[in-house]
Order: C-alpha cells, then structure tokens, then sequence
C-alpha cells in the first residue's frame, strides 16, 4: 500500500496491525546521455512499490532530491545541502514517530546520500541519548544494489561496462517500469572512464557525458524486470525481518 493512496483510516488501521515504513530515497541528478534523471529517486521507488503490492507493507512518498552537488554541471540536476537533507530527514522520521511508527526502513538509490542518511540518524537518536530516555523507533538504511543477491544478478547481466554512475543496471531498473522513456544513444567512449572528483566543474570537465565506468547502451527494460524480480524479494525478506524486532 501506498501511503499517498491511503486514507488516513486506513493509515490508522495499519498502524493497529504493523508499525513499520519504507520510504524511498534517492537523488535528482544526470545520469548520462541515456539515463533519466530521476533515475537514483525511481529505483528505489519501483522496488519498494512493487514490494508493498506484493507484502502489503506501507510505503511512503519518494525523499527525491539529495546530495548531489558534483551534478550541478549538468542540466536539470537539483541537490540539497547536508544540513538541508539531515533537517528534512528529521522532520519526517518525528512525523511519522509521532503517528506510532516504530520501524522506519529507508531504501536508498544515490550512494551520495549515504552519509548524510547515517548522519540524520545519529541525529535523530541524539535527541532522547541527550535527554536520558531510551528510543521507541529505530531506523535503516540499505542501498538497493545492496540488497542480499542484486549485485550477482547485475553482474551476471552486465560483466562488462556496468561502471558506476548511470550503471547500465539502474537504467535498465528504469526502462522496465517506463518503456516509453527509453533513450536511444550511441555512447562515446563506449566505456566511460573511471576516476575521482570534487565539485560539479571538476566532475565536468572529468566526465563529459556524465557517466562513470559505464555503458548504459545495454540497458533493456527485459534486464530492468530481472533486478526488480530479485531486489523486491531481498526487500521483502529484509524489511520483515526488520519490522519483526
């Protein structure tokens, strides 16, 4: 069940049976001359919607602009600052707290995100460690790719030019929940390269197109539904083994 579908009896009514979320979480950012920019937000979006239609777990609305200021270079990118993301974090986990949640599992697709999430977390939990009282909810974060099986079905998929960013797995992710989106375009080095970088003029200048290690070109939505076929039953398995404690 979605939550923005639910009305808030229905809420209600969960609540009485199961006290845990889901909530994506991802990023708003280029990812290649192939890759739709939503694609770090609607990764975890799809696997997580497809695993509340099956499991019957609550899932949330998107958290879909994160960290993501080497991106700026690139047109239509958005990013939050750390302090901007960890205070809207907070904001929702006291909202759905206060509601009675006790479990809330975040999903996340942007590996950008990832320090700031644990650092939200520490935040969030500081609050009743400064104030002597023991905590009533926990939290989790786990990267989609993550998910216990996903990368050995993406590698089997892709051995070669999978990469890094605009990985030709989470485009596929994307072109099997939106065919109609689907970019034709012929990539130039074929492989991208790898490599470091700083703020968004450096990454440019590093990364023409925006990849990184990859070769998105052998994205197919075919591929797409073999990641989210294992990644929703990892995700399944994971969140309610962490609902349950």
């Amino acid at each position: 069940m979605l939550l923005h579908h639910a009305a808030w009896p229905e809420v209600d009514a969960y609540l009485k049976q199961c006290k845990g979320i889901i909530i994506p979480i991802g990023s708003t950012e280029q990812h290649g001359p192939n890759g739709l920019i939503g694609t770090d937000a609607l990764c975890p979006e799809i696997i997580a919607t497809e695993a509340g239609d099956e499991s019957g777990f609550l899932v949330g609305p998107t958290f879909n602009v994160g960290i993501a200021q080497h991106h700026l270079g690139f047109a239509g990118s958005m990013t939050l600052r750390p302090s901007t993301m960890i205070a809207a974090l907070n904001d929702w986990i006291e909202s759905l707290t206060r509601h009675g949640f006790d479990r809330i599992y975040f999903l996340n697709g942007h590996g950008g995100n990832i320090a700031t999430i644990a650092a939200a977390f520490a935040e969030s939990y500081a609050n009743w460690s400064y104030d002597g009282e023991p905590c009533p909810y926990e939290l989790k974060q786990m990267n989609w790719w993550e998910l216990p099986g996903v990368m050995d079905v993406c590698r089997s998929l892709f051995p070669v030019g999978e990469g890094s960013h605009a990985t030709a797995s989470e485009v596929s992710v994307t072109y099997y929940a939106y065919p109609e989106h689907i970019k034709t375009v012929e990539m130039d080095p074929k492989i991208a390269p790898n490599g470091r970088f700083t703020d968004a003029d450096n990454y440019r200048k590093t990364f023409p197109d925006g990849r990184i290690g990859s070769d998105p070109s052998q994205a197919t939505p075919e591929k797409g539904a073999t990641i989210v076929a294992a990644a929703k039953k990892a995700l399944i398995s994971d969140v309610k083994t962490f609902f349950s404690r």
